[in-house]
């Protein structure tokens, strides 16, 4: 009979529950085929070994002693939990369902390296969907193994992003019976996994890397032994074969320009003071790969391709939202707000679609179903560097105008720094484009679907009116056009609400009046 004491508890990833760990031992049997291999099992267990004298008690720092009558089962750590690794196994870690409908993601960076050592929910790695960015952290415990995308990639959903060596092989602190010491067994699977990680660094021409990166070198032509690698050991990357490709074709075009005379690039002798197209630079095309919010962008205009639109353009005075915002921004004793007109037209936005909710509805193409929504989740479209992004500001129908200030001021933050959650672009119920900001009077938007509708805010501009006695007199104007889908939204219900949301715009005092 054998007896071992705990080795150590952890607490397993997914609860708090605890992990116990045992080794191989042959007392009357022969040692497993994997002993025999020079390659000790290690692995997860779900359940003791069945046996009658088999007992585990698991108290707080408590020694607990099993005794079992036969040869100890193996190496092992115990969660309870469904999945069964081996301590010291490679597993994939994949990109995990970043939300509904999301197939692929951008990797933007890495935050590990291989040979890093990880601890349990630590971030490894950045990606973006067409939705926001978002982070994915470790289920493990371990040390990375492999790398196998570089940044700028598109990764699947379920695509394998790195490989990890998991578990955690500790020494015992008490072993009776003649066993081989654990340490042993912790050497040899160092070993393996150093010359593991040499024969990938010496096969296919002595060069590390990754098979997309091969790939994009043989589709420039490039030689990936030529080119000098700037990631760990010497690894060569995406960016390396670019830098390359880039350098190769400066040479090319300053040994062609070297072809040339002098007087042939002056026109000197010949017909024309130009030069020809074959005399030139050569001016190559570029495919790019639209990714992260631009996908999302093909993705919702072909939707709104399908949509049935009409539009409605109006003009509004804003002499009175102009001397409210002068007022506003007088009397703003925070210097992390900056007063702006989209909060009041957002503020007065909500209070219109209040008495005509239909603008503030989804529709179901297949169930032919409108659905009224409660909250007024009003999305700001936002020209980023990182392409178009719609986020919106939640619940706006119970937020004061200086909330809506904060929220609006937060969510542009996070759209230049590409860092807007899921829940931020996520739920909105009708959408605002205020394209003033860059110039024009106005543009036809086309709705974001589900929505029923989407307005086009232009630039607030002086423009001459007349009076009743014929009198000229300048006037604050700003020009909107309302994109509705004509399967749900008449003309009509659309002018009404429009002109409610201008009384609204043009007599703030009226907005205050009705404000809850």
């Amino acid at each position: 009979m054998i007896c071992s004491r705990i080795l150590k508890h952890h607490k397993a990833w997914s609860s708090g529950r605890r992990w116990w760990s045992c080794y191989y031992a042959a007392a009357h049997a022969s040692p497993p085929s994997a002993y025999r291999n020079g390659s000790p099992f290690l692995g997860f267990l779900t359940q003791l070994h069945n046996s009658p004298h088999s007992s585990v008690g698991f108290g707080s720092n408590k020694r607990t002693d099993l005794n079992i009558p036969h040869e100890l089962r193996g190496c092992c750590f115990s969660t309870q939990a469904s999945m069964e690794l081996q301590v010291g196994e490679i597993v994939d870690v994949p990109l995990a369902q970043t939300g509904e409908g999301i197939a692929e993601c951008e990797l933007l960076k890495w935050y590990v390296q291989e040979g890093d050592e990880i601890d349990e929910f630590q971030p490894l790695c950045e990606v973006q969907s067409d939705k926001a960015t978002i982070e994915i952290t470790s289920r493990y415990k371990g040390k990375v193994s492999q790398i196998l995308h570089d940044p700028g990639e598109i990764v699947k959903v379920g695509e394998t992003l790195l490989k990890m060596v998991v578990g955690e092989l500790l020494a015992p602190i008490e072993i009776v019976g003649n066993v081989e010491n654990l340490q042993s067994v912790v050497s040899e699977i160092c070993n393996s996994n150093n010359q593991s990680s040499e024969l990938k660094k010496t096969s296919i021409g002595g060069v590390l890397s990754t098979p997309a990166v091969r790939n994009l070198a043989k589709q420039y032509g490039i030689d990936i032994g030529n080119i000098h690698g700037s990631g760990k050991d010497g690894r060569v990357i995406r960016e390396d074969v670019l830098r390359y490709d880039a350098d190769k074709g400066i040479i090319k075009e300053a040994l062609a320009s070297s072809d040339s005379s002098g007087e042939k690039l002056l026109g000197v002798g010949g017909g024309g003071t130009h030069m020809s197209a074959a005399q030139g630079w050569d001016y190559g095309d570029e495919t790019i790969t639209l990714r992260g919010f631009q996908r999302a962008m093909v993705k919702s205009m072909t939707l709104a391709a399908k949509i049935p639109h009409f539009h409605y353009v109006e003009e509004i005075n804003c002499d009175a939202l102009v001397e409210l915002k002068a007022s506003f921004q007088k009397e703003n004793s925070d210097p992390d707000v900056k007063h702006t007109f989209l909060p009041v037209l957002i503020k007065s936005l909500s209070m219109a679609l209040s008495r005509y909710p239909f603008l503030n509805s989804s529709f179901n193409d297949e169930l032919h179903t409108v659905t009224l929504k409660g909250s007024h989740n009003i999305g700001v479209a936002m020209a980023t560097q990182h392409g178009l992004v719609v986020p919106n500001i939640k619940k706006v129908q119970s937020l004061s105008i200086l909330e809506i200030t904060k929220e609006l001021s937060r969510l542009q933050q996070l759209a230049s720094a590409n860092k807007l959650s899921s829940d931020d672009v996520s739920g909105g119920t009708i959408t605002l484009s205020n394209i003033g900001t860059i110039g024009g009077k106005f543009g036809s938007p086309l709705v974001n679907s589900p929505e029923v509708a989407i307005i086009a805010i232009g630039r607030i501009q002086k423009a001459p009116h007349f009076d009743d006695d014929g009198n000229v007199y300048p006037v604050s104007v700003m020009s909107i056009n309302i994109g509705a889908d004509h399967r749900v939204l008449d003309g009509a219900t659309v002018a009404r609400f429009c002109n409610k949301w201008k009384l609204f715009i043009e007599k703030p005092e009226l907005l205050i009046l009705h404000m809850r």
